[in-house]
C-alpha cells in the first residue's frame, strides 16, 4: 500500500478566520501596545501611535487591551471578513462604511461572513485604529506583534499591508457575535475621536529647557508651528519660529522617548513618536504629556499646532484620572454585555 500524502491545513484558514485586504490604503500596519522592554538594546517601542485609542477599541469588541489591531493612515483600507466578527475603531475623523451603513468612531459593529469594511479619507487627523474581535494573529517578535517598518520585523512580514493580503485573525473571545448591526451607544467622544482642528499639546519642561533664552522659550509657548510634510511614525517635524539655544556645546546622547521634543541645529523642533530612536544628542526642550500623545498622533502636513506648559504634577494627575475613568468604562462595558 502506497503512503498517502497528508496535507496539513492552517486551522485559521480552514475555519475562515481571516480578513482579506481588498485595498490596503496608504499605510496600514499591524500594531499592538508595542515593545516596552527592549529599548536598552536600541529597539524602538513601535506599537500604535495612540495606545489609548487602541486600548479603548479593543475593550469595545471584547478583546484584551493589548490585542493587535490595525493602524490606518489617511484611510483607503477595505477589508472583507470570512467569518462573523465584532469591530470598532477610534481615531481621526474618517468616513467608515459597512456596505451602505456608516460606522462612526467608538460604535460597535457586528459583521457577518462576506461583509466588507471600508475606510474613506481622513477629514480631521490622519490615523485611526481598528480592533477586531479575537485580534490580529501574527507571530510575536520580542513580546509584541507590532510592525517595526524601519527594522522590517514584526507585524505581517515586517511591512505595511498590501492589496490582496490575507490577514489571519485569532479565535473570537466568547461565542458568536450576539447581535447584528451597529450599536446605538459608543465610547466617550474625546477617547474615540481625539483629533482636533486646532490642536494644543501640553508639555512639561525638558532636561535642556535651560539651554534656551527667554525670548526663544516665549516663542515656543506663544506661537504656532506648522507640521512639515517630512513627518512619519518616527517623528513630526515642525516649521515656524526657529528655536536657537544659547549654549552651543556638543551634548552627550541621552535617552529619548515618544513625546520628546528635540531641537536640531536648524532650530526646527522634532516631536518624536512611537518609531523614534532610543537615544539622541539634540537638546530636549520639552516632553508632550502622555494623555496628549493621541492628539500628537493625528498631526498631518499643514496642521498648525501650539504648545502649553503644565507641571509634572498636573501631567501625572491627568493620566491617573484617565486610568480611573477607564476602570469605570470597563465596568460599564461588562454591564452592557450582561
Amino acid at each position: 500500500m502506497r503512503n498517502a500524502k497528508v496535507t496539513l491545513r492552517d486551522p485559521s484558514t480552514a475555519l475562515g478566520m481571516t480578513a482579506v485586504v481588498d485595498r490596503a490604503g496608504f499605510q496600514t500596519s499591524v500594531q499592538d501596545l508595542g515593545r516596552t522592554s527592549f529599548r536598552q538594546f536600541g529597539v524602538s517601542t513601535s506599537g500604535a501611535l495612540d495606545l489609548f485609542a487602541l486600548r479603548v477599541a479593543n475593550l469595545l469588541v471584547g478583546n484584551d487591551e493589548g490585542a493587535a489591531g490595525l493602524e490606518i493612515t489617511l484611510g483607503g483600507l477595505q477589508l472583507r471578513f470570512e467569518d462573523a466578527r465584532i469591530v470598532a475603531w477610534c481615531g481621526g475623523e474618517f468616513d467608515v462604511q459597512i456596505g451602505s451603513r456608516a460606522l462612526p468612531a467608538g460604535h460597535v459593529a457586528y459583521l457577518h461572513s462576506g461583509d466588507e469594511l471600508k475606510f474613506g479619507r481622513a477629514q480631521i487627523g490622519c490615523r485611526c485604529w481598528l480592533a477586531i474581535s479575537g485580534g490580529i494573529d501574527v507571530p510575536v517578535v520580542l513580546d509584541s506583534r507590532s510592525t517595526d517598518s524601519r527594522a522590517n520585523f514584526g507585524g505581517l512580514e515586517g511591512r505595511t499591508l498590501c492589496d490582496g493580503d490575507v490577514v489571519r485573525l485569532a479565535r473570537r473571545p466568547g461565542s458568536s457575535p450576539p447581535a447584528t448591526g451597529i450599536s446605538s451607544w459608543a465610547g466617550p467622544h474625546d477617547w474615540v475621536s481625539p483629533a482636533k482642528r486646532s490642536p494644543v499639546l501640553r508639555f512639561i519642561r525638558g532636561v535642556d529647557w535651560h539651554r534656551f533664552n527667554a525670548s526663544t522659550l516665549q516663542r515656543f509657548t506663544s506661537e504656532a508651528f506648522n507640521v512639515s510634510p517630512d513627518s512619519d511614525r518616527m517623528g513630526v517635524r515642525l516649521d515656524g519660529p526657529e528655536l536657537k539655544r544659547d549654549d552651543e556645546t556638543d551634548l552627550i546622547s541621552e535617552a529619548v522617548a515618544p513625546g520628546t521634543i528635540q531641537v536640531p541645529p536648524s532650530g526646527k523642533p522634532i516631536l518624536l513618536l512611537g518609531d523614534c530612536q532610543t537615544i539622541g544628542g539634540y537638546p530636549k526642550i520639552a516632553h508632550v504629556i502622555t494623555v496628549d500623545l493621541g492628539i500628537a498622533a493625528q498631526l498631518r502636513a499643514g496642521d498648525r499646532v501650539r504648545f502649553f506648559e503644565v507641571s509634572l504634577q498636573d501631567a501625572q494627575r491627568l493620566l491617573l484620572e484617565r486610568e480611573h475613568d477607564l476602570d469605570r468604562f470597563r465596568i460599564g462595558l461588562s454591564l452592557q454585555g450582561s
